[in-house]
């Protein structure tokens, strides 16, 4: 370890908590991360899903290079022509639902939220949220305050809204989605809320809702997009198409890029009345966006969805056999998988023996008991061999 480097680290970086995980990252190819003096870890969180295809992809890398060679930025996102956007904005609405015609790029998830709140907000002439327990859409302001966790809002409020925090996956709590609610913001899969999945009768009670009250429903896919969950988007589990889409994480392949995906009619309120009602500088980078397209081709033709619900439901079955006392659920979709504890000093003593066997997870922001489990797509068996072999080596030492 370089304690110069380490130690400038510290003090010159803003720090995000007391105690960071503090490997210094060399190089990373693939799965793995390599740290100075020749360890290697397993990234068993995908760099908190942003590397679905694992680190270093050549497709990605190509594409970087060949627009970096080109140009980078050239102007404030929306005014040019160019075509690595426009590129990858009609890949994805061939993807999408059918109701998804246009995409607004942005730098991440958080911004992505932020526009989207802004356009339901313009397009209902409401002024109310509704969002769910458990729930993390980012760290901006209005981000921030539909937040399910009231530990991270507190210190910071007042916060934009209102917002209504409702319990997720209850149907009897629809009800107070009314005239008010300009939105209803949702992860359809709970990710840092400890990998909660609803009820597929659930998410369809919550779109007819939202149809009859007139208010927009937001897909927060910012995580459970681009294959992590056994499909393409994680709403194909649930055959119901939201208005709003919000992407980010893997969607850039490594880059930062985050995207919110709708009907012209939706997102069109931001571009009139006035004019630039939403406007980003680097949203959209053409770097990003060339880096974007290659991870989603790579995604389809190499069918990495379909191969997250294999190898997603082989590793559930590897992990449930190991059948420790301090595991009290195992659960999860795709390769988006949480393993609960039976108590939060046992999950931080878990992840810390992880670490030490050479693997990387992390427990999940909202639920301190359960730790996520979110590999590259890309993972191999013996990358797998190798996790198990770690996570058993943690358990057996708690």
């Amino acid at each position: 370890m370089d304690n110069k480097l380490r130690g400038d680290f510290l003090r010159y970086l803003a720090q995000t908590s007391p105690d960071p995980i503090g490997i210094e990252v060399e190089r990373a190819a693939g799965s793995w991360l390599y740290a100075r003096g020749g360890r290697r870890y397993l990234d068993f969180i995908s760099g908190i899903g942003v590397a679905n295809l694992g680190h270093g992809h050549p497709a990605v890398l190509g594409a970087i290079k060949r627009q970096a060679e080109r140009y980078l930025h050239v102007m404030v996102y929306g005014e040019y022509v160019l075509d690595a956007q426009v590129e990858l904005a009609r890949r994805l609405t061939q993807l999408l639902p059918p109701n998804v015609e246009q995409v607004y790029f942005t730098n991440s998830g958080a911004e992505a939220i932020e526009g989207a709140l802004k356009a339901a907000r313009k397009y209902t002439g409401r002024s109310a949220f509704a969002a769910f327990d458990g729930a993390y859409h980012g760290d901006t302001m209005a981000a921030l305050a539909l937040a399910g966790n009231a530990a991270f809002r507190a210190p910071f409020e007042p916060l934009p809204g209102p917002v209504r925090h409702l319990p997720y996956g209850d149907r009897a709590a629809l009800g107070a989605i009314d005239e008010s609610i300009a939105a209803v913001v949702i992860e359809p899969v709970q990710a840092e809320g400890g990998v909660r999945i609803p009820s597929v009768d659930f998410v369809h009670a919550l779109r007819e809702r939202c149809t009859q009250t007139g208010a927009v429903l937001i897909f927060d896919e910012v995580l459970t997009g681009l294959g992590r969950t056994g499909e393409l988007f994680a709403l194909e589990h649930f055959g119901a198409a939201p208005d709003l889409i919000v992407l980010a994480k893997a969607l850039g392949g490594g880059m930062p890029l985050g995207a919110f995906c709708g009907s012209a009619a939706l997102i069109g309120v931001l571009a009139r009345d006035p004019p630039l009602g939403h406007i980003t500088t680097f949203g959209g980078h053409p770097l990003s966006c060339a880096a974007g397209l290659a991870a989603l081709e790579t995604l389809a033709a190499e069918r990495l969805p379909q191969r997250a619900a294999e190898v997603g439901d082989a590793l559930m079955e590897r992990l449930a056999a190991l059948m420790h006392p301090a595991i009290s659920a195992i659960r999860g979709i795709g390769l988006l998988i949480g393993i609960e504890l039976q108590s939060a000093e046992l999950t931080r003593r878990f992840v810390a023996g992880c670490v030490e066997a050479g693997v990387i997870v992390n427990w999940t922001l909202n639920c301190d008991t359960v730790v996520r489990i979110a590999p590259p797509l890309t993972i191999t068996p013996g990358e797998i061999d190798f996790a198990i072999g770690a996570i058993e080596s943690a358990l057996n030492k708690l």
